[in-house]
């Protein structure tokens, strides 16, 4: 691992020490893992200087030639995975196992990206004279910022950076300041998969440089394009700052995903779901289910024997720690921002399990009912280790219920009839629906939500699209 712990910005090819440094801890146990370059605004111009430099000799490279260095990359961080899947551990928490998962996702975007990289097609289109010809032009838009969270610091990197990169965009990568080792471990790996200098650049920075270098990466003329996944409220800022300059922005913001369960579901089925769905990462994925709502008909049965799975599935401890299902959250900051258990029970709701939070940023996993509508839990997205049931009667009632938010991410339902299934599939207001099914990402289907959560979409063959620019080509005065 020790190869792949970087701790300097990557500008040009090159390592660049900043002025200052800050302390990446362990967030269970708050001990420091690094000390890392705390770039400003100089770096963060000298790495959008080296893309807009390497950015016209990288577009001239062939789509095989890149895609033959993005699948050396792929290859290497195959090779590498264990070790990666540890930084990602020990930066975010995360259990070793779920690591090793995010490291087989991530290689898979630049595996993807890799062979969608020779099928960038444009279009002849019959004209309506006949002395002319016209061509639909597919070319990359130019340099990106591209700006990540924490929660997934390798994929939500990949998963850009892969589409970018395929079309011929170079990019300046800027991590979360929990998890820049995981950005910077990819960069060592690029160098050795022979990707040019400043075509992959990482400025990693404190929370305190953040906002002055998000404005410099979201106002450089030189940028042509920002990709940002994070909350809605940051994406806003964002889209503010690229207004001045009218930039091409891509999206993937906060989601407050419904899980719904039908009288008609196998409840087992729907049990196993909302595990997987809920107490991934601890509940911190923006695609996490946050609002439950159960049929009446099956409900008690659903709650018993969901409470029965938490007990005999989730443990609680270090991520390093074979046998942990939960880690903690990402820092004491996200602990402290989950008071929605406790407004809930101040309301009436009634904790089946769990409900306290734990040392450091440990939260137990927690499960409540008799849950209503006007809870902050049913308002706000919960970034952590909870599920509130709220009893529903009719599919209209769960619908208007689900619908009711200013996000659509993703939603979820589980039933067994199949009119049932389309009706309710089509009416809800999210980007992506999980039927029957708790874990519905990967790198082959469409990422991205509706309404505040949003714009564009990654991953699949529409991802690519984000990084392109049509030009249309009118080619006249011919002879025929």
């Amino acid at each position: 691992m020790a190869q792949l712990l970087r701790k300097e910005a990557f500008i040009e090819g090159r390592w660049v020490s900043a002025a200052s440094t800050f302390p990446v801890l362990d967030p269970a146990t708050g001990e420091e893992i690094a000390k890392v370059s705390d770039c400003g605004t100089k770096e963060a111009q000298d790495a959008v200087n080296a893309a807009y430099k390497a950015f016209h000799p990288w577009k001239s490279h062939t789509a095989k030639e890149r895609s033959i260095l993005l699948r050396k990359w792929f290859d290497l961080i195959n090779q590498h995975k264990e070790d990666l899947a540890k930084l990602i551990t020990a930066e975010s928490g995360k259990p070793m196992k779920e690591s090793v998962g995010e490291m087989t996702y991530s290689a898979s975007f630049l595996e993807w990206f890799s062979e969608e990289a020779r099928r960038v097609y444009g279009d002849i289109v019959a004209p309506p004279a006949k002395d002319r010809k016209i061509l639909l032009l597919k070319q990359p838009v130019g340099v990106a910022s591209i700006i990540t969270p924490w929660n997934f610091p390798s994929a939500m990197i990949t998963r850009k950076v892969g589409a970018a990169l395929a079309v011929g965009c170079t990019v300046v990568v800027k991590p979360a300041e929990d998890t820049p080792l995981s950005a910077l471990a990819l960069a060592e790996l690029s160098v050795q998969a022979g990707i040019p200098p400043g075509v992959f650049n990482v400025v990693p920075c404190s929370r305190e440089k953040t906002p002055a270098v998000g404005e410099l990466l979201c106002t450089d003329p030189l940028v042509a394009k920002i990709s940002f996944t994070g909350s809605t409220a940051t994406g806003k800022i964002l889209l503010r700052h690229a207004a001045g300059t009218v930039k091409r922005v891509s999206m993937e913001l906060g989601g407050h995903a419904p899980f719904i369960v039908f009288d008609s579901a196998d409840v087992d089925k729907a049990v196993a779901g909302a595990m997987a769905s809920k107490f991934r990462n601890s509940g911190q994925t923006c695609v996490c289910s946050n609002r439950f709502l159960v049929q009446s008909g099956i409900h008690d049965a659903f709650m018993e024997k969901l409470a029965k799975a938490m007990d005999a599935q989730l443990k609680v401890g270090h991520g390093s720690e074979p046998t942990t299902t939960q880690g903690p959250l990402i820092n004491t900051r996200a602990a402290e921002k989950v008071p929605h258990a406790n407004n809930a029970v101040a309301q009436g709701a009634v904790i089946v399990r769990g409900g306290k939070r734990l040392g450091g940023s440990f939260m137990q996993p927690t499960l409540l009912s008799s849950v209503n509508t006007d809870m902050l839990c049913m308002q706000e997205e919960t970034f952590g280790p909870l599920i509130p049931v709220v009893k529903f009667n009719t599919e209209q009632e769960a619908l208007a219920i689900a619908n009711a938010s200013p996000v659509g991410l993703a939603g979820y339902f589980y039933s067994r009839d199949i009119s049932q299934i389309w009706r309710v599939a089509e009416q809800m207001e999210v980007g992506m629906v999980g039927v029957n099914e708790g874990l519905i990402s990967t790198t082959e289907a469409s990422f991205g939500g509706l309404k505040q959560s949003g714009l564009g979409r990654e991953g699949s063959k529409y991802g690519i699209d984000e990084y392109l620019e049509i030009k249309y080509m009118c080619l006249g005065g011919l002879s025929l």
